[in-house]
């Protein structure tokens, strides 16, 4: 029973992300075109573009290997806080070098 209320949670957890993505992002319940000759029902556009999403997140979850927790680790620590500190010092050089922003 705990393994299936894990998944449940997984997938509304999938569900609301792309309903905030579709919100946020994707223009919402509008269409991705215009419409002028008849009204459309919005609520269709939503599910859809909520459908794509969801599509999305099930090919990545199916296709791209899981990690375990010692390599995500590593991988966190040893390549992605570096990169992020080398980032923010390239565009803190670029900004001071160029005083695109007067302070």
């Amino acid at each position: 029973m705990g393994f299936a209320l894990f998944f449940l949670g997984e997938y509304a957890n999938m569900l609301l992300m792309c309903a905030l993505t579709v919100v946020l992002f994707l223009g919402g319940w509008y269409a991705p075109f215009p419409f002028s000759s008849f009204d459309c029902d919005t609520s269709l556009f939503f599910g859809l573009k909520m459908l794509v999403g969801v599509f999305f997140f099930v090919w990545a979850r199916s296709t791209l290997p899981r990690y375990r927790y010692d390599q995500l680790m590593r991988l966190g620590w040893k390549v992605f806080l570096p990169l992020s500190f080398g980032w923010v010092s390239f565009v803190a050089g670029l900004v001071y070098s160029f005083s695109i922003f007067s302070f």
